[in-house]
């Protein structure tokens, strides 16, 4: 077994798909970060409101007032610079520093798109991307002609991971055997040609499309390594995540995930999609050079792939972190986000916040769209750890104000994949005496069915 993990750490190949999947993956993001700040969304989601939610234990990352724009600006130059390959060490490490800062800022804005971009871009800091038809190459006059095996396999396994744990959860009866959330969705979709007011409105494709998704995503890894099935499996990853935006407002994801898994192809059709940049490059005017083709070398043959064993070793197991919580995970939600659980609960929630003097005896409700935006309100009404570190937020607010001695309790109530609406948090708890923590939640309160799955 050693050996064999030796000779495949020596083992090389055709750098082509790396050089293709760093053009497009720049591109993309550098597009992305584009999108979000002609939409106005850097002003709306992190400049005007006044409060921001915090992820735990990164508390002290928050927007910089209109300095933010700067953290944008560095975040989409950095992109187009890893697609060009220019100074891509630098570009790369810029990049996933000022995108996870971005995604860490608010965690209103929480998607599992961006936690894996932030993961693929972290992934990409340890890859030579560069090696091959990039603006480095020109700089120092010379080409890699082969790279590290394994640096194209992490990618596909990345992509796996997020495919097949996506699969694996929607093995669950809300998914399968109820069609939820979709049978809540999809009829809004009535305006939709053809399809909107004939198969958006019938349960029974509600549970086609349901387990058409699990099947999807388990099986569509296998069928891109497969080469007989690669093609096959590419035009169902371009159908199924071109449907999905028609049907669902999920920006900038579908399109990352048909370009990323192009690296799935052999090095031959990366060579050809190279060759088509070639000639749009020399229509522009810009003129090819020689360049030295020279053999990999791997001056670190060991630190890198130990971190890359460990990076998987943590993605493969942190998805599964839910089961040392009790209750039900669509719930309490611990230990729900970075397990890529996508698109799997539709909850509507209400949350009045009473803020209690308990030395004078008196009390007032707070009215929530004061502080929030209706979007923050929306996310905090679902959520434990939002509703929390609200009631922090209006304890230090109004002690500020010169209020003392006091005591928040929160009147909530929430419905989840269209039950019936039931108490979420506890209303005798003080919720001021609660610090977060990575502890179960015992102030909320026991979800009143049962979901089975994993």
């Amino acid at each position: 077994m050693t050996s064999q993990i030796r000779s495949y750490l020596k083992s090389t190949v055709n750098p082509a798909p790396l050089a293709v999947f760093r053009i497009g993956f720049g591109l993309m993001m550098c597009f992305s970060i584009i999108r979000f700040w002609s939409y106005g969304w850097i002003e709306k989601l992190y400049i005007d409101p006044k409060f921001h939610f915090s992820y735990f234990g990164f508390e002290w990352i928050k927007p910089l007032e209109t300095y933010t724009y700067f953290i944008f600006a560095i975040c989409g130059l950095s992109a187009l610079l890893v697609a060009l390959g220019l100074k891509y060490r630098l570009s790369i490490i810029l990049f996933f520093l000022s995108f996870t800062y971005i995604e860490l800022m608010d965690k209103t804005t929480y998607l599992n798109h961006y936690y894996f971009i932030s993961l693929m871009s972290f992934l990409l800091c340890f890859l030579p991307a560069n090696a091959y038809y990039s603006v480095d190459n020109l700089i120092r006059r010379k080409s890699y002609q082969s790279i590290p095996k394994w640096s194209i396999d992490s990618i596909k396994l990345m992509l796996s991971i997020v495919y097949i744990y996506a699969g694996l959860a929607k093995i669950n009866s809300d998914w399968l055997f109820k069609a939820m959330p979709l049978k809540l969705w999809l009829p809004s979709k009535y305006d939709l040609p053809i399809i909107g007011e004939s198969l958006m409105q019938e349960h029974w494709f509600h549970v086609a499309m349901s387990w058409s998704g699990m099947l999807y995503d388990l099986s569509i890894p296998f069928l891109l390594f497969y080469r007989r099935t690669r093609i096959f499996a590419f035009v169902l990853v371009v159908f199924f995540h071109v449907f999905t935006r028609v049907l669902f407002p999920i920006g900038m994801f579908p399109y990352i995930m048909i370009v990323s898994t192009l690296i799935f192809f052999d090095a031959y059709a990366h060579e050809r999609i190279i060759k088509v940049i070639k000639y749009v490059v020399q229509r522009l005017g810009f003129k090819s050079l020689k360049l030295e083709a020279i053999s990999w070398v791997n001056k670190k043959p060991n630190f890198v792939p130990v971190l890359l064993t460990v990076f998987f070793t943590i993605q493969l197991f942190l998805p599964f972190r839910y089961l040392t919580y009790p209750d039900e995970l669509f719930w309490t939600e611990e230990g729900y986000r970075y397990s890529w659980r996508v698109m799997l609960i539709e909850k509507t929630g209400y949350a009045e916040f009473k803020v209690v003097d308990a030395k004078k005896n008196t009390s007032f409700l707070v009215k929530n769209s004061d502080f929030l935006t209706p979007f923050q309100e929306k996310e905090m009404t679902t959520q434990p750890d939002f509703i929390l570190e609200y009631a922090h937020f209006l304890g230090q607010h109004f002690k500020s104000q010169g209020h003392d001695n006091l005591e928040i309790y929160v009147d909530s109530y929430v419905a989840l994949n269209g039950r019936r609406s039931q108490r979420f948090v506890n209303p005798k708890i003080d919720l001021l005496k609660i610090n977060d923590s990575f502890e179960h939640k015992e102030w909320i309160l026991p979800f009143n069915d049962e979901i089975k799955g994993l």
